[in-house]
């Protein structure tokens, strides 16, 4: 089935997902385990005017939660910006927002939400915002002195222009 300027079911789904409640969660994991798990937003851009975000190395029923949490505070006037400090995402932690990199907006990170963006505007996705968490026992960012190497290799530093390959 398609839809009726040609959609297929995922990207009906999509665009209903959107329509009835801001914006689709999508879930990206890696069967083989060698890259950490994620969830990205698409649909903000045209429901609150704002980037997209994504969120990396968590379980995904948080991860969900927290994208979903950003959409509902921007909806009450929260905007989104590089350095962000945004409570509630985490229980007794706050999280930062880091602007992604434009050579970091790819398929492998944000494939549904840069096809909706040409599909809605016309135009490609140039901007979207990671949202980083800090280690639960010592509160440090991936870019603090001193952070585990489970918090850094967890969250890619998509701030960072994306190394050629």
């Amino acid at each position: 089935m398609t839809g009726e300027r040609g959609y297929n079911d995922h990207e009906t789904k999509l665009l209903e997902n959107v329509e009835k409640h801001g914006c689709q969660v999508t879930f990206v994991f890696d069967a083989d385990g060698d890259e950490p798990d994620f969830c990205y937003s698409i649909g903000f851009s045209q429901s609150i005017s704002q980037p997209e975000v994504i969120v990396f190395g968590l379980p995904r029923k948080l991860m969900h939660s927290m994208v979903n949490n950003v959409l509902e505070q921007c909806r009450n006037g929260l905007v989104l910006a590089d350095g962000l400090v945004i409570h509630g995402l985490l229980e007794g932690h706050v999280c930062i927002l880091r602007s992604v990199h434009i050579s970091q907006i790819v398929g492998e990170y944000f494939g549904s939400a840069m096809w909706f963006h040409r599909d809605q505007f016309g135009s490609e996705l140039v901007e979207a915002f990671q949202i980083v968490w800090p280690g639960a026992k010592d509160g440090k960012f991936p870019w603090d002195e001193n952070s585990s190497k489970e918090i850094r290799s967890a969250q890619p530093a998509l701030c960072e222009p994306r190394l050629a390959a």
